[in-house]
């Protein structure tokens, strides 16, 4: 069995892939300084649930954008598993594919892990939008070459700023509005337009303005929580997919192997 990690700014997620199955998925908050002991007591108890002996575990692979947990997930890797792990985007888990942008040591790793699963799981021109703590827009061209692309605020982050820098605003829960109407009757119901409709507007005109200056036919396959929330929505995404960026590990995880 694999087991890939994903460590974002908010959470790590853990997914233990069979083949490429899925066999199990945890997840965890982010911080820098949980030490690899601790990693290891919260997931044996976790295996242990799963009825998953860690022997089962033959390969490790993790992607990070948070440098600090790099060291604690190979201390997790190489003490408790005897596994010398993999690191996305460095070693023998380098990079596969054309990063043709002018710092392209600059990608952060689940940015390219994204356009790796994008690439093989659906193929030609795309836009991938991953909506986590920051949104980010990706152009892969049909070769799977990485073009580019725009980081924005995630939603949850510009209502934290909204709530955060006002005396009177109260927090409200992310989720869709109950119409279509854009003129809200109350407090809460103009912040969730603002926030909710305000973000959809965002994204809309965004990829429109990417698609003409891509000029040919373009895929939009979007992951991350908030996908499915805002497919509900909006037309502008072809393909869902919300284990992309751990997909992209399994892929990356095989092709080292290979």
């Amino acid at each position: 069995m694999l087991l890939a990690i994903d460590v974002g700014n908010t959470n790590v997620v853990f997914a233990l892939f069979d083949g490429d199955e899925i066999r199990a998925r945890w997840r965890i908050a982010t911080d820098g300084r949980r030490t690899g002991d601790e990693y290891a007591t919260w997931l044996m108890q976790l295996l242990a649930m799963e009825g998953i002996e860690r022997s089962a575990i033959k390969q490790i692979i993790f992607g990070s954008v948070v440098p600090r947990a790099d060291h604690n997930l190979t201390v997790l890797a190489q003490k408790y598993f005897g596994i010398e792990p993999l690191i996305a985007g460095q070693g023998a888990a380098t990079w596969d594919f054309e990063i043709d942008v002018e710092r392209p040591a600059s990608l952060g790793a689940d940015r390219a892990l994204n356009c790796i699963a994008a690439h093989e799981r659906v193929g030609g021109d795309m836009i991938v939008v991953d909506f986590g703590t920051a949104t980010k827009f990706e152009v892969v061209d049909y070769t799977g070459a990485y073009k580019g692309g725009i980081i924005a605020p995630g939603i949850n982050l510009s209502l934290d700023a909204l709530v955060g820098k006002t005396a009177k605003l109260p927090r409200i829960a992310i989720r869709a509005p109950e119409t279509t109407s854009v003129i809200g009757r109350n407090t809460e119901e103009q912040m969730l337009i603002g926030v909710f409709w305000g973000y959809v507007a965002m994204m809309e005109g965004l990829i429109a303005r990417m698609k003409a200056e891509i000029g040919r036919p373009v895929k939009t396959v979007a992951t991350g929580g908030l996908a499915i929330l805002f497919d509900q929505k909006t037309d502008i995404f072809d393909v869902i997919d919300a284990d992309l960026t751990i997909r992209g590990l399994q892929i990356l995880a095989r092709r080292t192997a290979a």
